[in-house]
């Protein structure tokens, strides 16, 4: 069943049921910001191999923004009068998706899985942005700012599993672990 998410009040000139629609997005944007930057995190953790320094201190500006994107969110769900629901338990209630299944891997391994996750969290920025510019400009200009961050930190990742001519390594991987293999080839 799903939860009811209109609020009591809003910011003027949105109705309430928008607000309620937004509120559902942001919701589920707030739980992929926080599970990216748990991911982050993981691989700065669990990172080694040869290309080990530069991936991980590639990622620590990468959980920083993202820490910073999640906050705005966050925000934003609170100004439309919803709670931000910030809890693992919420997270992993309300999450469409599984969590990372790389552990201590090469680092050209984790890029190669980071690469898919950073397709399947844009994608979903993307949908969300959809939606919300039907509603919410503001709304719609916080996702938009934030698809280009997200955009371009899949494109230092991809410029570790891209060949000279072009090839991306992991273009045709459909899982995190067969994304990790093709990207661990290249190292």
């Amino acid at each position: 069943m799903a939860q009811d998410l209109t609020p009591a009040y809003t910011v003027p000139g949105i109705e309430l049921d928008d607000a309620g629609r937004l509120i559902g997005l942001l919701r589920t944007r707030l739980h992929a910001l926080n599970d990216l930057h748990l991911t982050l995190k993981h691989i700065h953790w669990n990172v080694v191999g040869p290309h080990f320094i530069a991936v991980h201190e590639m990622v620590d500006p990468q959980v920083d923004r993202v820490r910073e994107m999640a906050d705005d969110v966050a925000e934003r769900i609170a100004a439309l009068g919803g709670v931000a629901q910030g809890t693992p338990g919420a997270l992993v209630a309300e999450r469409a998706w599984d969590d990372y299944s790389i552990g201590r891997a090469d680092a050209i391994a984790h890029l190669g899985a980071l690469d898919l996750v950073y397709t399947g969290v844009a994608q979903g920025v993307r949908d969300a942005v959809k939606v919300a510019g039907d509603i919410d400009p503001a709304t719609e200009d916080l996702l938009i700012g934030q698809l280009r961050d997200l955009e371009q930190f899949q494109w230092f990742v991809r410029a570790h599993l891209e060949s000279a001519g072009g090839s991306l390594a992991t273009a045709d991987a459909t899982t995190e672990r067969d994304a990790a293999s093709r990207g661990a080839q290249l190292g």
